[in-house]
């Protein structure tokens, strides 16, 4: 009764359950391991956040640092700022999704260092290829207050870092090449501006971004539990399609059993000949 499954059609059959099993467990607890990722990112923000400001100096120094346990601390720095070196971060998202730039200006301080400031978002121009007229920041001596940041990178955000991009534009958020293009030292990591004193009050000045949300979790637990349903559901439709595959076999192997063989035909004598 149980030969068909030698078939090639029930071999095939049982090839991919065996296959679709581990692969379904395997994709449950990599989800369950972004939902760990996730809460993990959630807490660390929420502690970053209730931490006391400090100055930028104390949590990164030029060339090594911030630690990324430290993301999102308030921190603080003073200098001027130099708006000659303000460069453009393309294609970023802000209110409503509308794309733009972020603006990323050095701040000078006293020691001869800089640090990296992203002073907000504006909206793009109908001319990609042209940088958009963004207002000066405040001249003079300025105290920003924000949240640290480590430095883009290609690996950590998936952002191609593309050469032959217009004038004032950049990708990355990154200040080692800012640095590099300002020709003077700059502590590790960025400034995500908050606030600063005193306050830009330009007309169209750059809009700071937004605290990264850090109260949902997404949908990944429910995901897990989903490909671990799928994984039990496997063998399950496999005994299914067998226990399917039987009732038919004996239903049809009945039908024959009952069904009577035909009746030979009556045996007839051949007509005798008659004389003309």
């Amino acid at each position: 009764m149980y030969r068909f499954l030698l078939t090639r059609q029930w071999v095939t059959l049982t090839l991919v359950a065996l296959a679709l099993i581990p692969a379904f467990v395997w994709l449950g607890f990599w989800q369950l391991h972004r939902h760990e990722q996730r809460v993990a990112r959630n807490d660390l923000i929420s502690q970053s956040l209730a931490a006391p400001v400090v100055p930028m100096t104390e949590l990164t120094s030029v060339g090594t640092g911030p630690d990324p346990e430290d993301r999102f601390r308030p921190v603080t720095a003073t200098g001027v700022y130099d708006a000659g070196h303000e460069v453009l971060t393309r294609s970023r998202t802000g209110p409503n999704d509308e794309v733009g730039y972020l603006v990323l200006t050095p701040l000078l301080q006293d020691d001869g260092t800089a640090v990296l400031v992203n002073r907000g978002w504006v909206p793009a121009g109908g001319d990609v290829t042209v940088a958009p007229e963004v207002p000066d920041p405040p001249a003079g001596e300025i105290t920003v207050t924000g949240r640290l940041m480590v430095d883009e990178t290609t690996a950590n955000t998936g952002i191609k870092d593309r050469p032959g991009l217009p004038e004032r534009m950049v990708m990355l958020v990154n200040s080692e090449q800012r640095a590099e293009a300002l020709g003077t030292p700059m502590l590790a990591g960025f400034i995500d501006l908050t606030d600063s004193s005193p306050a830009d009050g330009a007309e169209g000045a750059p809009l700071p971004r937004d605290a990264p949300d850090h109260t949902g979790i997404g949908a990944h637990f429910a995901y897990a539990i989903q490909w671990w349903i799928f994984a039990a559901g496997v063998p399950a439709g496999w005994i299914i399609l067998l226990r399917r595959e039987v009732k038919d076999r004996e239903a049809e192997a009945g039908k024959q059993h009952r069904t009577p063989a035909p009746s030979p035909a009556p045996h007839r004598e051949p007509a005798a000949a008659t004389g003309g």
